[in-house]
């Protein structure tokens, strides 16, 4: 699975989610709010 995590200011558990994600067995991407593409084939997008 491939999941990414969405990272804005005052956020606080983006790498508590990451590191679930991981845990899962999951490929993790940590996305920064502003971008305005996200990665291909993903099946999961966490805030």
């Amino acid at each position: 699975m491939k999941a990414a995590v969405i990272v804005y200011p005052g956020a606080n558990c983006d790498r508590d989610l990451a590191e679930a994600l991981r845990a899962a067995g999951a490929q993790v991407s940590m996305i920064w709010h502003k971008d305005t593409q996200l990665p291909e084939g993903l099946d999961l997008v966490g805030l």
